[in-house]
Order: structure tokens, then C-alpha cells, then sequence
């Protein structure tokens, strides 16, 4: 599969494929899918990352991914240097998928929260103004504005690791399905094991609420250092 990227201020029929194939991803994951066939949370150096986007890419090709995510916070800038660098090896066999991506600072249940967004035209006007390069404030950061931009966007909103915030994920779940939230990231390292695996006690009941309100799971290594199968 090859790497593209949308190019319509109103969504394209490429931008829609990407979502529908991305939605049967997630509803096909369990705990054994990160990180050696998927990655959906990943940082560059274009937010808070280690590695190069390029570098980044490279690695998702050398462990044979079937398709990943660069998820850098309030921009994309990341996602298109990976793409055009992917775009040199358009018609290699096996060449991972790569999904737009982005998380973005949020407020529910008036806690910070971060939404993941995947599968967005990245040139659609409703999520443009969280795309640049700093946290949304005021009304601008509510969740329910958030989930509603990506959607609008064509793409699909997930709640990160959600058992990491000051209020439970029994409360934050619940309320992020209130608001229209696609996904919760089910899969999740808490506490940066290695090798890397999700952890356990959380991963059980963060299913329980993503079965029990119908959403979909992610997963994703959150990475910020230098390898994909890492936190840090």
C-alpha cells in the first residue's frame, strides 16, 4: 500500500478511503497489534519527538508495519515531510500505510485531555485553525469542538491513553462518548515497560468501557524518543 495525501478543501474520495480502511483497522486491533504491525502514536521532531520524520518512516518500513501514524501535537508538518520521503518508494511491495494524524490539547469534564485525530483532509477548513502549531484555548479546546473539526474533517477522533489524566477513564470514557468521540486508545504502555506491551489492569477496564459504549481502539507506543517500540 502506498502513502498519499488529500488535496481538497472539501474532503476527496481518497480522504474517505482512508478513513473507512483506518475504521476496519481499529476494529480489528487487540493487544498484540502495536508495535510491530501498527503504530498510531508517534512524535518527530516537528512537536516534542526525537526522531526526524524521515527517520521515522524509515524505521516503520524496516519493521515491516502494515500502517502507522505520525501524531505530532497541532500540526502535520511532520506527516508531509514523511510522506514525500515514502513517495520515493511508491511501488515496493509491503510499504506500510500512513494515515494523517494529529493530537491535540483538549478540556472534558474540565480536565486537559488529548484527542488524536487520524484520517483527516489535512487541507479541509473545519480542522485548519488546530493545525497550527500550539494548544486551542477557550472554547476553541472543548472536546465536543475538537471531535466535531476532525469529524468534519473526514477523519476519526480517539481519546489518548485515557487512563493517564487527572479524572478516571470511567469518567472521561463516558463523557468522550457524550461528545461524539469515534475511539478510545485502548491499547496503551503506561508505565514504559520493555519490552513494550499494554499494560495490563488499564487495557482490561478501557475495554470494558470500549466495548460497553461502542467505540473503536488505537494503540500506539506514544513515542517521543529514538525508536518506534519505545516511549522514550
Amino acid at each position: 500500500m502506498t502513502a498519499h495525501l488529500a488535496s481538497s478543501s472539501t474532503g476527496t474520495p481518497s480522504t474517505a478511503r482512508d478513513a473507512v480502511s483506518l475504521r476496519q483497522v481499529f476494529a480489528s486491533l487487540t493487544a498484540e497489534s502495536c508495535p510491530l504491525t501498527y503504530n498510531f502514536h508517534m512524535h518527530t521532531t516537528h512537536s516534542d519527538g526525537q526522531l526526524h520524520p524521515e527517520a521515522l518512516a524509515q524505521q516503520a518500513i524496516e519493521l515491516s508495519l502494515k500502517g502507522f501514524a505520525i501524531t505530532d501535537h497541532h500540526q502535520i508538518s511532520g506527516y508531509r515531510t514523511a510522506q514525500r520521503y515514502m513517495e520515493a518508494f511508491q511501488g515496493c511491495p509491503d510499504l506500510p500505510q500512513l494515515w494523517t494524524g494529529t493530537e491535540i490539547t483538549s478540556r472534558l469534564l474540565e480536565t486537559e485531555v488529548h484527542i488524536l485525530g487520524f484520517a483527516f483532509d489535512p487541507n479541509h477548513a473545519a480542522i485548519a485553525s488546530y493545525l497550527q502549531g500550539s494548544a486551542p484555548q477557550g472554547d476553541r479546546a472543548q472536546a465536543s469542538r475538537v471531535v466535531n473539526a476532525i469529524q468534519e474533517a473526514g477523519g476519526i477522533a480517539v481519546l489518548a491513553h485515557p487512563a493517564r489524566y487527572r479524572r478516571s477513564a470511567d469518567e472521561l470514557i463516558p463523557a468522550a462518548a457524550m461528545v461524539g468521540i469515534d475511539g478510545v486508545e485502548t491499547f496503551y504502555a503506561y508505565n514504559n515497560p520493555k519490552p513494550w506491551m499494554p499494560s495490563p489492569k488499564e487495557t482490561a477496564r478501557v475495554t470494558e468501557l470500549q466495548d460497553e459504549f461502542g467505540l473503536l481502539s488505537s494503540c500506539g507506543t506514544d513515542t517521543h524518543g529514538m525508536s518506534l517500540l519505545q516511549r522514550l
